[in-house]
């Protein structure tokens, strides 16, 4: 039998223990029916960013014998100042804030652990220079960068959105990695595979990347609630031009022209993104807290 066999099992060691891998996984997750709700959750959101507008126009139709009516059986949310569906517009809304969101968290973890990485393995100069960097993307107010880049940029596209906003927040997870990568550095398999001689492209991709990848997904999600809320109080508070199926215009839309603090009726217009927005961001926070157990042995429950 070939070395790479495991005689109970009869299959390849790697296979085996990915098989493993996800078995832990899906006891973790049984362990407690919140996780598992988390992740119904999280696909839940994505299915409906990905073919909830496929069921709609891309311009909602108005209807003027059905203006801003209250929660029925026909309009579970109710209907806006121009008599569309609310739900409608949550749901052809979510792609929008859903694609940004995955831009911006792919593009915060890639840049920020990319930094982190190479600083935290080579020390000295290339740490100076890079932490510096570093030091001044956090000082920059990512507020008043937006309002200025907003006057020469419209962001119609979430790709552009996601874009600058993943540029503006890679600072905080860059110093996280670079942490992280200190302490691993001084252990015994990186000292081993300096000690054979291996590139410094292999060490990180191959010892200290695979080591890490647990905690940089779990950035990438909270990443992902970040954005959600980044793009969502930009539109709220005016600073982007307006996208009518948006979370953010639609609570803007749903404060100061339906006057849903002081209309029952339009009550459900601000509530309904509201609650699309605290579901999503439960659900990430229940799946990292399964992850956490995954991957933190100290976590796990014998």
């Amino acid at each position: 039998m070939s070395a790479t066999l495991i005689p109970e099992a009869g299959a390849p060691a790697g296979v085996t223990m990915r098989r493993n891998f996800w078995r832990g996984v899906w006891r973790v997750l049984l362990r407690k029916p919140s996780r598992m709700a988390g992740v119904v959750i999280i696909i839940g959101f994505v299915f409906m960013g990905v073919f909830g507008p496929m069921f709609y126009p891309d311009h909602l139709p108005d209807d003027p014998n059905a203006i801003t009516q209250p929660p029925s059986w026909e309009h579970w949310f109710g209907t806006d100042p121009q008599g569309r569906d609310v739900l409608a517009l949550v749901i052809t809304g979510s792609r929008y804030v859903l694609l940004t969101a995955a831009v911006t968290a792919l593009i915060t973890v890639v840049v920020g652990t990319a930094i982190g990485l190479f600083s935290g393995f080579k020390r000295g100069r290339w740490d100076t220079v890079l932490m510096r960097l570093t030091d001044m993307k956090l000082t920059i107010p990512g507020l008043p960068l937006l309002l200025v880049l907003a006057t020469v940029w419209k962001f119609g596209s979430p790709l552009q959105m996601g874009l600058v906003l993943g540029l503006l927040g890679w600072g905080g997870v860059a110093r996280a990695v670079r942490s992280q990568t200190l302490s691993l550095r001084e252990r015994g398999f990186i000292e081993a595979a300096r000690g054979l001689g291996l590139s410094t492209r292999h060490i990180i991709g191959k010892e200290l990347l695979p080591s890490m990848a647990p905690y940089i997904a779990m950035n990438m999600l909270i990443a992902v609630t970040g954005a959600v809320y980044s793009q969502v109080g930009l539109f709220f508070l005016g600073v982007l031009p307006y996208e009518s199926d948006n979370w953010g215009v639609m609570l803007n839309l749903a404060v100061f022209q339906a006057g849903a603090m002081v209309t029952p009726n339009a009550l459900g217009y601000l509530l309904a993104p509201l609650l699309a927005i605290l579901l999503l961001t439960l659900g990430i926070v229940l799946v990292v807290d399964a992850m956490d157990e995954i991957f933190n042995p100290r976590l796990r429950e014998e």
